[in-house]
């Protein structure tokens, strides 16, 4: 019988196993963080911890609070604390005062943590805090005995990770877990553990990077987080005068232009499957420091991901199947969900991730109704699990591309509602080689007697009003630039929405377009046309 971790793990032999020779000062220095938070590092010099999407006050990090450790929504703030990203956010803030408080918490944390549990211990928390100590270390450790503490534990955790990084985390995770177990390796000199991190990093890269550059898991936000994890450790390796294995960088160069891919005219991200919008500055760091000059693809087969872009419109559409299992945990149920921005400004969205303590948003960000993509009877396009993930997926997904003269359209279907209710759904989206009119068309085929809706969620700076026909809404964007949105084969009304990208829920507003399914199936079209824009023959939907 195998043993639980917490056994093993727990066990005074194993925390015995880690100890060995380490060396007084770490064999090399690492540069140019990520750029912290400002206002995150003031509120940490006066007692408040906001860390992934929960607040916490002490005037000690709470390493071991009872209270943190059950409360399921703050698990994450509680790994964000071990794993000392936050020093990211002191150096930001650029205070004296907020060094003598890290040196302080850091030797706290070696009298609380340093031995193995479950949180502190999990291996990309370790990897992220090797990261951190070793970004940081001039400031972090100005007291020779403490330094000589902090190398011990490195080289402590360093073994640890060394036996755990491939078997615990999944994802992006596991990169963060390998580029601090490279890290570390490095500062200690080991040079056999370093060889064997680079080995499992080359593995684990072939895995997450899919052959068109997307990651593993179709999350935008996870493609960001995945390629900085690959840059940082390229860093190291740079840093240490080690050469970078071709399969590290052949990963950086294929997944930078993908992160571009993902990019909407204000810079920031799309948001399908738990992302959020983040900021246009950091993605134009990521992407500096990529060094990849590849062009963002108009198609992502592999990932599942079309884009049309012409004139000043930009559509990114979800045309591919979930993830596999273990790539699923944040999955959103949005399938031939797609957002529209011109120029700068959003137009249509997804309603986004939720990254704050909230179970039911969290919950709730993950429905098919919360993007904007057909439902049927108010039922998720796939089932999903409580703690993320999908009990059943599409099975299948079909995806044509083509463009002519500019004008440019795709064709997807999937069969998530086959077993249930005997239909399948089919998109077709159609831009024009001016990009001021986008048609769509949706088709549900199979058996009737079932209602459904289309929902197009706007941005929460785009005005909406009916006209009194209710047959056009008239969208108004922060620039003062229109359009208008008809549709046939269904009936359009307006209705509340909500966008979770960036924080606090925020009010807005859908188009909702409400149907049933006729004994020859169901055919809605629709089209948005930009105000002050003349008809003209397209060769798509007719609305």
């Amino acid at each position: 019988m195998r043993l639980p971790r917490s056994v093993v793990f727990g066990s005074a032999p194993y925390h015995l196993s880690l100890w060995g020779p380490a060396p007084a000062e770490p064999a090399l220095t690492l540069r140019d963080p990520w750029p912290g938070d400002v206002e995150r590092g003031a509120a940490l010099l006066t007692g408040e911890f906001h860390l992934a999407g929960g607040i916490v006050r002490a005037q000690t990090p709470p390493w071991t609070t009872d209270a943190l450790q059950t409360a399921a929504p703050l698990q994450g703030l509680l790994a964000a604390l071990h794993g000392f990203s936050w020093l990211d956010d002191i150096a930001a803030a650029g205070a004296a005062e907020g060094w003598k408080k890290a040196e302080a918490w850091a030797a706290d944390w070696l009298d609380r943590c340093d031995a193995w549990e479950a949180t502190a211990w999990r291996a990309d928390v370790a990897g992220d805090r090797a990261i951190a100590w070793l970004t940081h270390w001039g400031r972090l450790s100005t007291d020779a005995a403490l330094r000589r503490r902090l190398m011990a534990s490195l080289a402590r955790q360093m073994r640890h990770l060394d036996r755990v990084a491939m078997v615990e985390a999944a994802g992006v995770p596991r990169l963060r877990a390998l580029r601090g177990l490279i890290a570390a390796a490095a500062a200690c000199g080991a040079e056999g553990k370093l060889d064997r991190a680079l080995r499992k990093l080359a593995r684990e890269v072939d895995r997450q990077i899919l052959p068109d550059g997307g990651h593993a898991t179709r999350s935008p936000k996870a493609q960001l987080a995945a390629l900085m994890a690959l840059i940082d450790a390229r860093g190291i390796l740079r840093a240490a005068e080690k050469e970078v294995p071709q399969a590290l960088q052949s990963a950086i160069d294929r997944a930078a232009p993908m992160l571009r891919f993902f990019r909407h005219g204000d810079g920031g991200l799309t948001l399908f499957n738990g992302s959020d919008e983040d900021t246009a500055d950091r993605i134009d760091l990521v992407l500096a420091r990529a060094d990849a000059k590849g062009r963002a693809p108009l198609s992502a087969p592999h990932s599942g991901f079309q884009r049309l872009q012409a004139g000043r419109s930009l559509v990114l559409a979800d045309a591919g199947a979930p993830p596999p299992r273990g790539f699923d945990d944040e999955a959103h149920a949005g399938i031939l969900s797609f957002e529209m921005s011109y120029g700068r400004e959003r137009l249509i969205v997804n309603c986004g991730g939720y990254d704050g303590s909230n179970a039911q948003w969290r919950a709730a960000a993950r429905t098919t109704a919360a993007h904007s993509t057909l439902i049927v009877a108010d039922t998720n396009a796939g089932e999903l699990r409580a703690d993320g993930g999908f009990v059943r997926a599409p099975h299948l997904i079909a995806c044509e591309r083509a463009e002519e003269d500019g004008a440019q359209w795709f064709q997807a279907s999937h069969d998530a509602y086959e077993p249930s209710f005997g239909l399948r759904h089919a998109r077709q989206l159609f831009l024009s080689a001016d990009g001021e009119d986008l048609l769509g068309e949706d088709r549900l085929n199979g058996r009737a007697g079932q209602a459904f809706a289309i929902r197009f969620h706007l941005h929460p700076l785009v005005q909406a009003s009916l006209t009194q026909e209710g047959s056009t809404v008239l969208l108004r964007l922060p620039s003062g630039t229109g359009f208008r949105l008809r549709a046939q084969g269904a009936v359009m009304s307006l209705a509340e929405s909500v966008y979770l990208s960036g924080g606090e829920p925020r009010k807005s507003q859908q188009v909702v377009l409400d149907g049933h399914v006729g004994s020859g199936g169901a055919t809605a079209k629709w089209a948005l046309k930009r105000e002050g824009k003349k008809s003209s023959d397209h060769g798509g939907a007719d609305v």
